[in-house]
């Protein structure tokens, strides 16, 4: 034994150690020449430490964590004397191997540290699989210079988040950014961002993934697992995803990204995959936590088989104390190292699941995250089902901080303006803030949608029928088959005029309904320039033009695109579409904040199907700080045929005016309109008084 700076240490194949400090897990350098290692394993009985030298194929040392280093279930011990900066390590744990009773311990295979910091082996996209085999921790230095950057913390009803692939948001054909499908790509492309009036950008997962995993090629088109929905390290950024990352930056160039959205007043939320992990069933690789901790990561049943209620193989079990805390762990630290400010949760009922299975009333995994003080500000949105048929819209526990995403918004929306007359009725309240789903709570609660990264763009609800999946290879059974979508007349592609020019209307109505509805409006990248997917509905394995931009489509539909650059303008102009309450009653103006109208004003049955309406919003300057009262009707046509529709008698001095018909593509704001307008079919005419 020896001793440096007072503790007692000993030489391990070479390398000076000495016990570890338990917390914090992971790594934790200290000072120049020490790095702390900290993984726990409830049931191991042995623990070794592998180090190996930045791309070396075998690692310089083999350090077997001595008996007495452990505590509890927790194996912790310091090194000296290493350069943090030249280190990539693994895991290897001994133990009994008993798949039935959910023991799988196995020495022979190098495991991940469930908290590493960033991960080796995967910085070019695409590159030869060879799995879990390649993939070793690696430690970063947190030492950016975020130059006072913090959180923005937004009012959640004043967002328009914008969901975008890091990947396919630059790769496609027209792109202006330099470093395509990085995030310093992301960075180069901010302009367009903030043009277009985006204040908040919801990303497809970032946290390192095995692209090459399930590779396959069809028809000479290489698949990958594109969209990331497969976590490898919840710690660590997608390292292919940096245009650096081959040079261990990864990190760095992901915070600048974040430090210049924030610099342009753009918030960042994570998707975020907690519900199951790339390890799949039983026949499925091993990377980190079936060979650390089996038992405790997994929902496993009586014969030790992965219980699959994510639909992906497994299914974290998310309420046992020590995966609860990992969860915790994970999200506080991107907050706090990578500012980011908030988190989208995939399948999130999984996380309300007791170790059974079973769905608990208050599930404490969400209760901790919902009063968690390092999360106090941060916004949690939950994408309320998951695969086993657990659909908690409107039920989601913890209500008070969490937001949803409303599937329901979508779908009544979706039957509308497609010429489903039942919708109606029930529109009415999706444009109310869905007070009937969430009653009694804010709006934050409701995240409006019609689109999402899962099924149709925008451009193909309106031009296909089914969905065209063949390229994905699975003859066309993947992805949903009820896409409540229509033609407009022809399947995808056309030459016919008259068809395109109602595909344009209809991409704008869906999108006005969007912008004037009460609620968080989240919009699918590409949707305000009509990309399309080619009637693909699933592009999860697609790293090509099926799921990249093209950016080509914003010349050919910059009308579309100015459309929806001047909804988002006046939903950014007017607190009243952003209020965080459901009140509809009478306000300063002297009429009722939100009114719903036929082709009488103030006439509308709610309650039979209908296909015209209108509705109003009075916005009080008294009550919102804006320059005086004002007015926003919008009329509705989605009938097959032409309406005329009476515009509510203004306060004297007050006069309508045309702000955008999506029947027009000059999107021409005109003055002095009449006491009615006029839609033609399937059209949407927004006019403001003031």
């Amino acid at each position: 034994m020896r001793r440096i700076d007072e503790l007692d240490t000993q030489i391990i194949d070479g390398v000076v150690c000495c016990k570890g400090h338990p917390i914090p897990f992971g790594t934790t350098v200290l000072g120049k020449d020490r790095i702390n290692f900290s993984i726990n394993s409830a049931d191991a009985t042995g623990c070794i430490l592998e180090l190996y030298h930045s791309g070396e194929a075998a690692p310089f040392a083999r350090i077997r964590i001595p008996e007495d280093y452990r505590i509890g279930g927790n194996w912790s011990i310091m090194v000296f004397g290493q350069d943090a900066e030249d280190l990539e390590y693994t895991y290897r744990f001994e133990g009994r191997y008993d798949p039935k009773n959910g023991y799988r311990y196995d020495p022979s295979k190098p495991l991940l540290d469930p908290y590493a910091k960033l991960v080796s082996g995967r910085e070019v996209w695409g590159a030869d699989p060879k799995h879990e085999k390649t993939l070793r921790s690696k430690i970063i230095y947190e030492d950016f210079d975020w130059q006072g950057d913090k959180p923005l913390e937004l009012p959640f009803g004043d967002l328009v988040i914008y969901e975008m692939h890091i990947r396919g948001f630059s790769m496609g054909k027209g792109s202006a950014a330099k470093h395509k499908g990085t995030f310093a790509g992301v960075t180069e492309m901010i302009p367009y961002l903030k043009d277009l009036g985006i204040n908040c950008v919801e990303l497809l997962p970032i946290f390192e993934f095995d692209e090459s995993e399930y590779s396959r090629e069809i028809d000479g088109t290489r698949l990958y697992n594109y969209w990331g929905y497969s976590t490898v390290s919840f710690f660590a950024p997608k390292a292919a995803y940096a245009d650096s990352g081959r040079y261990g930056m990864a990190a760095d160039e992901l915070k600048n990204m974040v430090k210049k959205l924030h610099q342009n007043g753009i918030e960042v939320i994570l998707d975020v995959v907690f519900n199951h992990t790339a390890e799949g069933n039983e026949n499925g690789p091993t990377y980190n936590y079936r060979g650390v901790d089996n038992r405790t990561y997994y929902h496993l049943n009586e014969d030790g088989y992965y219980m699959n209620y994510s639909g992906c193989g497994n299914s974290v079990n998310c309420n046992n104390a020590i995966v609860r805390n990992h969860i915790l762990d994970c999200l506080r630290y991107w907050v706090y190292v990578y500012h980011i400010d908030g988190f989208r949760f995939d399948e999130a009922p999984i996380l309300s699941r007791d170790e059974n299975g079973a769905p608990m009333p208050n599930p404490p995994l969400l209760e901790s995250l919902a009063h968690d003080p390092i999360l106090s500000k941060t916004k949690l949105i939950a994408e309320a089902w998951d695969a086993a048929g657990l659909y908690q819209v409107g039920s989601f526990p913890a209500p008070e901080k969490w937001a949803e995403w409303n599937g329901k918004f979508r779908d009544c929306v979706r039957h509308f303006i497609k010429g489903d007359a039942y919708a109606g009725p029930e529109l009415i309240y999706r444009l109310q803030g869905s007070p009937d789903i969430y009653p009694g709570r804010e709006f934050h609660s409701t995240v409006n949608f019609i689109t999402c990264h899962d099924g149709f763009t925008l451009n193909d609800l309106v031009s296909y029928n089914e969905k065209h999946n063949f390229s994905n290879g699975e003859d066309n059974r993947d992805g949903i088959n009820d896409n409540i979508s229509w033609n407009c007349g022809a399947e995808g592609q056309t030459d016919s005029l008259e068809i395109e020019a109602l595909r344009n209307r209809q991409v704008k109505n869906a999108f006005a309904l969007l912008m004037l509805g009460r609620g968080t409006p989240m919009m699918l990248a590409g949707d305000e320039f009509r990309n399309s997917q080619n009637g693909n509905n699933n592009v999860y394995c697609h790293d090509d033009e099926f799921s990249w931009l093209n950016w080509e489509d914003k010349e050919l539909h910059e009308d579309v695109y100015v459309f929806f650059r001047e909804m988002i303008r006046l939903r950014k102009e007017h607190p009243v579409l952003c209020s965080q309450s459901f009140y509809t009653g009478e306000n300063e103006t002297g009429y009722p904040e939100l009114s719903f109208h036929g082709h009488e004003a103030w006439n509308l049955n709610m309650y039979e199907p209908f296909l015209t309406f209108a509705f109003m919003y009075a916005e009080p300057a008294s009550k919102y700080g804006t320059k005086g009262d004002c007015f926003i009707y919008c009329g509705v046509n989605a009938h097959w045929e032409e309406h005329t529709l009476a515009l509510p008698i203004l306060p004297d001095g007050f006069v309508w005016r045309r702000y955008l018909y999506s029947a027009d593509e000059s999107n021409k704001k005109q003055s002095g309109e009449a006491g009615s307008i006029t839609l033609m079919p399937r059209s949407i005419m927004v006019v403001v008084g003031s």
